[in-house]
This record gives C-alpha cells, structure tokens and sequence, in this order.
C-alpha cells in the first residue's frame, strides 16, 4: 500500500496537546495519543520546534535512530513528506557476510531485558533454542565436541563466531558458568561422566558451574578450604564455595576442593547435601556451595592433582573473560561514536570540539590494542596443548588489557545520560556498573599481572655478561 503523502504546511497545522504531528527525516508520525505516554513529558513535544514541526534535529538529539523501527513506534507513523526521502537509514554492519547477519539477529533475544532486570533463569525456550542451533556447544570454542554438528543449519561455522548482548548478567545466564565449568569435565573426566553431563548441556536441558573461589580464598587458589574426605562410600566434602557464576540455577558443580593428599578436583551433582543461596552482585546472581557426598566416578583427574587441573583452565577462562571484556569495550566506543555524531552543543556535533575527538581517538587506540592482543593469543592457544599452554602462555595470559579507563573517558561523552538505565544511555550505564567486575574474574587484575611478570622473569637468563660502553 503507497504511504499517504502530506505537505509541510500540513503537518503544521497539527500542533497542539489532542492533536500533534511531527516530521522525523521526512515521515510523518501522530503523537496525538502517544503524548502522555511519552516518558519526557508532553510539555517537550508542545515546544516550537517539535510540535507540527520537522523535529528530526530534535529527535536525534535525544534518541537512537532504531526507535523508529520499535513495532510500538513505527506504527505511529502516518505517511510521509512529499517529494523527500530518508537520509537516515540503520547502520551497515562491515563487510559480515548475510549469513554472519542473520546469526546476529537470531541470538539477540528479547529474553534478555528482562532477565537482566529480575536477575531469573533465562527461559527455557532460549535455552531449547540455543540447543537445536548447537550454539551450547559452539561458545566453548573449536574442539572434537563439535563434530558433526551444524551450526544454525550451517549459516556460519561453530568456531567463527561471538555475541554482544549488552546484557551481562544475562548472558552468564545463558551458561556463563557451564563454558568455564564444562571443560574440566571434558578434558579430565571419566568416559561415563563425560558423555552423561555433554548430552544434557549440550541439549540445553542442564548448566554448569565452576566452583573454586570461597571467602577466604581468590586469586590464591592453593588456600582453598573446602575438604574432601575419603569414605568407604565416597567423597564426603565439606566447605562453602562464594560468588560461583550460575550456582544458583548449576545442575553440575565443577568444585576444587583439598584433600589429604593436595587437592582433588570434583563433579558435584545437584542433590542431598547441596545447597544454593542468593547473593546479590553488581549485575547478576551468584550462589554459596556447601556439602555433599560424592562418588569417586566423578573425579576429574587425579587426587593430589587438582591444581593442575584447575591451572589447566585458566587459560580458557581467562581468554574468554577478555574476549568478553573486549567485545563490551568496542560496543561502549561505538555508542560514543553515535552519540558524539548527533548529539549536537553550542550549534555543533560533540565531534567539532577538539578534546571529545580526543577522547574518541584514545578509547579507539586502546581497544585495537586489546583486539590484536587477543588475537595473538588466541593464535598461539589454537596451536598449543595444555601443557605447553602452561609453560609458554599462562603468563601472557594473565597480563590481560584493562577496561576502566574507557568507563571514565565515556563519561565525559554522554554527560547525565550516561548513569541512565534507559535510552540512549542505556548500554552506557551498565557498561560502568560492570566494568569494575572484569579486574576480579579469573583472579584479581593485580594479582595476575604480577603472576605474569614472575612467569616472565623465569625465562631470563640467571646470570648476564655486561660489556662496557664504548
């Protein structure tokens, strides 16, 4: 059906509270009904500029240009100015291919607002989803798992591709847990254990989660004090575990705990003896672990070897943290390149002052840095085993790049809206309520960078020959 036609004088006359119309890049939208639903106000849309008016500079001062094509708004719009086009259009995303793009609109589900604000399970049709796509199975990266699975009926390869939510807490819902929980299990379990807990994670009927850290004992994974006993009909653990990433809603518990002979690695099953609370965190739920008795079947590796299971890890948790991290910081310093382009002060673009492109050009120099940081060590991951993992990269590892700084230079971009929840400012907001999270995952930030440089100092020559100047 052809869009109705109208002139500017018009949509002039369509001005006041009842009945208002405005133009935004040469459409037509009633606001008539909308008005006192508008969350600024209706006294912004009687103003001179706005009501009856072209309010495109107006409307893209204040808000994205993908309202527009939210259904609850696009159906506001009434037809379109004669003889003017759009200038505005969605973004192009690079070069991604239609199948890379597809993938993308596939994964980001509506699910997630809403879970991030209650802080529940995402539902269980997500996870069906994410099941029949194999993505489960996907985000713990190439691997003989993925054999003969086809990746969302073959749009793009398993191994190619990672998501931007923009909803943290949401997506360790998702299994945040189970990607940093399920490889122990796979790379240290029985055959029995392994094949069981792989088909219901991978059928998305079950989560994982890693349970190492408790209050007493972080970074200093050898300090741990939950204990594992030997009985006649088991192990008896005893111990709590703290701010474990899905423990709330886990099936299966990847738990370091000591033992007489070191330390011993577990899979706790959910059932008689465990037990799960709430504790509330910046951006998500987390859970305590306490006791139970578990069979000696599902021990992952071998009893006075469990640091070196859970060291063996740590790479992958650690690089999938800041392939994280990183994907957040490109996202915030995208929304900053948004914004400063059509947030306009003093008459001009955010972009015309000096120091703002200043800004921009530094959070863009940092980000690239981290980028080709992870991509160097994820070549050398690819083309490593475990044991040489150990040796040569854990240490490069845990000098990972740090993210603060672009939480602060974002401020001075986005002004108020950046502590606002919802709006332009919205990704902005969580991103700072967030970021402080990444200098404690995996282990506290200080603490690995010291980790890394010891490492590196292991691998100088002991003794040196100087020779003068000349």
């Amino acid at each position: 059906m052809a869009t109705k036609q109208f002139t500017t004088e018009e949509v002039s006359k369509h001005n006041k509270e009842g009945d208002l119309w405005v133009i935004i890049d040469s459409k037509v939208f009633d606001l008539s009904k909308f008005c006192g639903m508008h969350p600024g106000g209706v006294s912004v849309l009687l103003e001179e500029s706005v009501a009856g008016q072209d309010a495109t500079e107006a409307f893209f001062g204040l808000h994205r240009q993908e309202v527009l094509l939210k259904p609850q708004y696009a159906r506001l719009q009434i037809g379109a100015i004669a003889g003017e086009e759009p200038q505005i259009f969605p973004r192009a995303v690079g070069a991604l291919s239609m199948g890379h793009r597809a993938f993308q609109a596939a994964f980001r589900l509506p699910d997630a607002s809403a879970r991030e604000e209650d802080g529940k399970r995402p539902s269980q049709s997500v996870f069906d989803a994410m099941a029949r796509a194999n993505i489960i199975a996907m985000r713990l990266g190439p691997g003989p798992h993925l054999k003969g699975r086809v990746l969302m009926d073959g749009i793009v390869k398993p191994e190619e591709e990672g998501v931007r939510l923009n909803a943290r807490g949401y997506l360790d819902g998702l299994g945040g847990g189970t990607y940093i929980g399920l490889p122990p299990i796979m790379n240290f379990g029985q055959p029995a254990l392994r094949k069981k807990v792989l088909e219901e994670v991978f059928s998305g009927k079950k989560l994982v989660c890693l349970a190492i850290t408790e209050a007493f004992a972080g970074s200093d994974v050898a300090g741990l004090k939950c204990f594992a006993k030997r009985t006649e009909k088991g192990w008896l653990v005893t111990g709590t575990k703290k701010w474990i990433t899905n423990g709330m809603t886990a099936d299966y518990f990847t738990v370091g705990c000591r033992s007489e002979k070191g330390m011993v690695v577990l899979c706790i099953e959910r059932g008689p003896g465990v037990e799960t609370k709430q504790i509330k965190t910046s951006y998500s739920t987390t859970a305590a672990f306490q006791q139970v008795l578990v069979p000696y079947e599902n021990t992952l590796g071998e009893d006075g070897s469990g640091l070196q299971v859970i060291l063996s890890n740590f790479n992958h948790e650690r690089w999938g943290m800041t392939a994280g991290s990183i994907s957040s910081q490109r996202s915030i310093v995208e929304e900053c390149l948004k914004w400063a382009s059509q947030r306009k002060v003093f008459g001009k673009p955010l972009t015309s002052q000096a120091v703002i492109r200043s800004k921009l050009a530094a959070m863009i120099s940092r980000v690239e840095s981290a980028q080709a940081w992870l991509e160097n060590v994820t070549y050398q991951m690819c083309h490593m085993n475990y044991k040489q993992q150990a040796t040569h990269l854990a240490g490069f590892v845990c000098i990972s790049p740090a993210s603060g700084k672009l939480a602060t230079d974002r401020f001075q971009i986005f002004g108020g809206r950046g502590i606002t929840k919802s709006g332009m400012g919205s990704a902005i907001e969580q991103y700072h309520r967030t970021v402080p999270f990444d200098a404690v995952l995996g282990g506290a930030e200080d603490v690995l960078g010291d980790l890394g440089v010891r490492q590196a100092m292991r691998k100088m020559p002991r003794t040196r020959v100087y020779r003068p100047l000349v």
